[in-house]
């Protein structure tokens, strides 16, 4: 791993943090911080560097654990830091460097050990460690109650630092840290398997000073997500040694620059960053991971959860209806640019998640999308997912799914996705398509995730959203794909099999347990009850799309006549036979006129007998069905499912940010 890493295991020896972590107090004014503080480096970012660099801070702070109670060097290295932080607008617009590098350093420190603290010690013991008070005659130290708000005053310092200071090269990696390190302040959920519903640290963020901030933190974290803005290349935010003595700033510096802290030039300059890095924006990334875990936070007992209210009601910057006085936390912002966001980013879970969150949670939102003319550019990369469901996790494809179940309770959304037309989709590689329109892939795409479900995973919750989505399509089919026609078929031609082998094992099945009473009978009924559940559904897909729209689906038609064989075996079955009527009733009225056109017919002339025979077929004719629509609907207690997702993302996808596999309790390693 290089003499770098090397040089990250040798940091507890470092004479600074021996000093910080040591007996002596250290007061807030002692020269001693401007040397711990002055180091260059830009953080380390693979897992290796980060592994070793989390082993050398909990040797650090085992030190720490033990002396910080008298000697307050914790509180105190706090305390530098706000003080800093007080000039860090007037350092950005005056380009001090020295100043926002070394207010950089000072939070980077207090984020490793926060990390560490956290991980091994109740918010009860975290307090204690930010509550040391210097009394003169009482000793070394005591607790004070003055200064039992450090934590909020930190917690607050990082909101305004993010809302506040204005986003530029030298900025960059303040503003990153101190993202970073809010999401390490809410990180104790991960060391705790139950949902944590009451914390010190949600009290903090949903009351008190931290509280007027929630909708410019809201704000500018979507911002972040936004702009999706690259971290700023090596030598613009912090210091490099200079041959020519670098002048007055690297001077001041220069004391401790040949100090173990240059160790932390990993990743800089001639060190090859991370893809992770190099596709996207750290901050952008670090910023949607935050607002993630701050929407899911659960609802204290007398106030609902701040964050999440301003998520479901801002505006867009052209709306001027006036805000809701019941909603404090409202707030407005560039939809376009948000939309646009959205759409280029859902290769990340995250992206589809916060997607998810809008459309479900925010009507302006929801209303927005669905009013845009391009919303191709939203459902292709969702059917990408969806496409690609073997190497996505189960998590990231529910979400994709219940996104385009959203989609489809909209029956302009559903008459739109067929007007567009779609020129050489290159990632489906079952069949070329040259020219297919939004809806018909969308068909393709859902039935090929049912079949891959019945073959693989078998989730009935997936099998009810496909088909609850392909429902909520069914009355606005229009001029489907003969491609999408067939595999409507196909997958009903599946179905049929495997109903008639699970028919074929229960007889089986039966007629053994009659003989024997030692087996148990495995359970074909209830197989057979969801089989039998889910063509009911296909038929009446068919059937609604038949009633609603036959005269614009005459491959549909073609496609149901050439399997017509299939439907035969369910026109008798009790639980079909009321569907079964409008299907028969067409497969007979078409097969009828193609017998009177005689033999040998082309695909062409078939196809033109349907189109007239769909102009004479007398609509009366067919038995009106309720409308097909499905609503989705969150379940109970949706934060059992949420929350551990949203911190598995944290876990498996922050920048810079490592936690020790073993330590986690909130989820398995796998549920990521």
């Amino acid at each position: 791993m290089g003499a770098n890493s090397s040089s990250i295991s040798e940091l507890p020896e470092n004479e600074y943090l021996k000093k910080l972590s040591g007996a002596e107090p250290i007061s807030e004014n002692d020269p001693f911080w401007n040397q711990l503080l002055s180091f260059s480096f830009t953080t380390p970012t693979n897992s290796a560097d980060l592994k070793l660099l989390e082993e050398a801070t909990i040797s650090v702070c085992k030190s720490l654990v033990e002396k910080n109670p008298r000697t307050g060097n914790l509180g105190s290295l706090v305390k530098v830091f706000l003080s800093r932080t007080k000039e860090l607008k007037i350092s950005a617009e005056c380009q001090n460097h020295l100043f926002i590098w070394q207010a950089h350093n000072a939070l980077f420190i207090i984020c490793c050990l926060l990390k560490v603290f956290i991980s091994r010690m109740s918010e009860e013991e975290l307090q204690v460690h930010f509550t040391y008070e210097e009394k003169g005659g009482a000793g070394p130290g005591s607790y004070g109650a003055e200064c039992e708000d450090l934590i909020e005053e930190l917690l607050c310092c990082l909101i305004q630092l993010i809302v506040e200071i204005p986003l530029l090269d030298i900025t960059y990696s303040i503003s990153l840290e101190a993202v970073t390190t809010l999401i390490v302040f809410l990180s104790c959920q991960l060391f705790h398997k139950e949902i944590l519903r009451e914390s010190m640290i949600h009290r903090y963020l949903m009351h008190g000073r931290c509280l007027p901030y929630t909708s410019r933190l809201v704000k500018t974290l979507l911002y972040n997500f936004i702009r999706q803005e690259r971290s700023p290349p090596p030598g613009t935010h912090v210091f490099q040694q200079q041959t020519d003595g670098g002048g007055l700033l690297y001077g001041i510096a220069s004391g401790v620059a040949t100090g173990l802290w240059t160790v932390f030039t990993l990743g800089g300059v001639g060190s090859k960053a991370s893809p992770q890095l190099e596709q996207c924006s750290p901050l952008a990334n670090q910023s949607l991971l935050l607002l993630l875990v701050l929407a899911n936070l659960t609802d204290a007992p007398d106030t609902p959860n701040p964050y999440r209210q301003a998520i479901m009601s801002f505006k867009n910057t052209q709306d001027n209806t006036a805000f809701s006085s019941s909603n404090p936390h409202a707030f407005q912002i560039n939809f376009n640019s948000l939309y646009t966001a959205l759409c280029e980013q859902q290769k990340s879970d995250q992206a589809t998640l916060l997607l998810y969150m809008l459309l479900h949670q925010n009507s302006n939102v929801r209303t927005y999308v669905l009013a845009r003319t391009d919303i191709e550019n939203l459902v292709l990369p969702i059917l990408e997912i969806l496409y690609h469901v073997e190497e996505r996790n189960s998590h990231h494809v529910y979400m994709a799914l219940i996104i385009l179940l959203i989609l489809t309770e909209d029956d302009g959304f559903n008459r739109s996705i067929h007007e567009v037309i779609l020129k050489n989709i290159t990632w489906y590689a079952e069949r070329v398509l040259t020219e297919i329109s939004l809806g018909s892939l969308l068909i393709l795409v859902v039935i090929r995730t049912i079949q891959y479900n019945m073959t693989r995973t078998r989730d009935k919750y997936l099998h009810t959203n496909c088909l609850a989505a392909l429902a909520n399509m069914s009355a606005q089919f229009r001029s489907l794909h003969q491609y999408a026609a067939q595999r409507i078929i196909s997958l009903f031609s599946l179905l049929s099999k495997k109903h008639n082998k699970v028919l074929e094992q229960a007889t089986q099945s039966l007629r053994g347990s009659l003989g024997s009473s030692d087996s148990p009978c495995p359970d074909y009924a209830q197989d057979l009850n969801v089989i039998e559940e889910v063509i009911r559904m296909m038929l009446e897909i068919i059937n609604s799309c038949l009633t609603n729209s036959l005269h614009h689906n005459p491959n549909l038609v073609y496609a149901l006549l050439y399997k017509r064989d299939l439907f035969e075996q369910f026109r008798t079955h009790p639980s079909f036979q009321d569907i079964m009527q409008n299907i028969d009733l067409v497969i007979s009225f078409f097969s009828s006129r193609l017998e009177q056109a005689g033999a040998e017919l082309s695909v062409e002339r078939v196809l033109e007998i349907i189109k007239q025979g769909a102009v004479a077929l007398p609509k009366d004719r067919l038995r009106k069905f309720p409308e097909l629509k499905f609503k989705y609907v969150e379940e109970e207690q949706p934060e059992e499912f949420f929350i551990p997702y949203v911190w598995s993302l944290v876990y498996n996808s922050a920048v810079a940010l490592y936690w020790n596999p073993h330590d986690i309790q909130l989820f398995t390693m796998d549920s990521g």
